[in-house]
């Protein structure tokens, strides 16, 4: 599979500023020129280590999750690498290697690599390649219900994981779901949705789950509330609740992106 993974970087001093990004009441997108060097961020015991803050709960905004982009050089990596013990985490690698130690159990992850992390486990992360490798961060505050177990942590790889067509699409659009979608141990799902050049969503999609979506591979434009929008790889768009959606993957190559989304518990009544 071929993932687009952020440069860094500075644009010159000659190019026009005007771009795509956008932040509006139902939406946002940042496209991939705004993840440039002067926008990383750093975090505490990790070493060799930035990240592009993709998303944060903002009030009044989409609120259950943060995702990060990380890029981890030679040498880099934390031994403690999440500091808040109600967070679950999803990590998918898009470009070199890294190696994730989950409750004692080491795990090789190379690009299309996927782990879940229930909360409160202990799991730390290196790189012990010779280049850089980056991978997404997705985290929620998992929310426990009396009677339902914490799920268990897994590791795989989206190469693993069987594309399921959409009802009659004949494959023009295909979803790999990482957890099994009746399992509501889960109050997260990341996938991977792949288009076909000239599949679409023929509906605009308007539900309680909120969207954080990024582009993996391809281009295509998304219906995002009232505005169509072009975006291609390495993009993100966020999506609140409601907010109606669809797309138009227009070729020549596949339209593939990774979709986080809040499943399977109430709304919250109070703050």
């Amino acid at each position: 599979m071929n993932y687009y993974a952020p440069q860094g970087g500075l644009p010159a001093q000659t190019d026009l500023t005007t771009d795509r990004a956008v932040f509006t009441e139902a939406y946002a997108v940042l496209p991939r020129g705004t993840m440039r060097d002067i926008v990383t961020s750093r975090l505490p015991f990790w070493d060799n280590t930035r990240l592009w803050v993709i998303a944060r709960p903002l009030s009044g905004f989409a609120e259950t999750f943060s995702q990060y982009i990380v890029e981890v050089a030679p040498g880099g990596g934390s031994t403690n690498p999440e500091t808040d013990l109600t967070a679950e985490a999803v990590l998918f690698v898009v470009n070199g290697n890294i190696t994730v130690t989950i409750d004692g159990s080491q795990h090789a992850l190379t690009p299309g690599g996927y782990a879940f992390i229930p909360p409160g486990l202990d799991w730390t992360v290196h790189n012990h390649a010779d280049t850089p490798c980056t991978f997404h961060w997705i985290r929620k505050a998992y929310e426990r219900i009396d009677g339902i177990d914490v799920p268990d942590a897994f590791v795989t790889n989206e190469t693993d994981v069987e594309g399921i067509p959409m009802p009659g699409t004949d494959g023009a659009w295909k979803t790999q779901r990482f957890a099994d979608p009746d399992d509501v141990r889960h109050d997260m799902h990341v996938n991977i949705v792949s288009f076909q050049p000239g599949g679409v969503i023929p509906f605009p999609e308007t539900h309680v789950m909120e969207h954080g979506l990024y582009i993996l591979e391809g281009k295509a434009v998304y219906l995002l509330n009232k505005d169509w929008v072009e975006v291609q790889a390495g993009d993100f768009l966020w999506l609140r609740s409601f907010c109606p959606q669809a797309c138009y993957a227009g070729g020549p190559g596949p339209f593939r992106y990774l979709l986080y989304k809040d499943v399977n518990r109430h709304p919250k009544l109070t703050l």
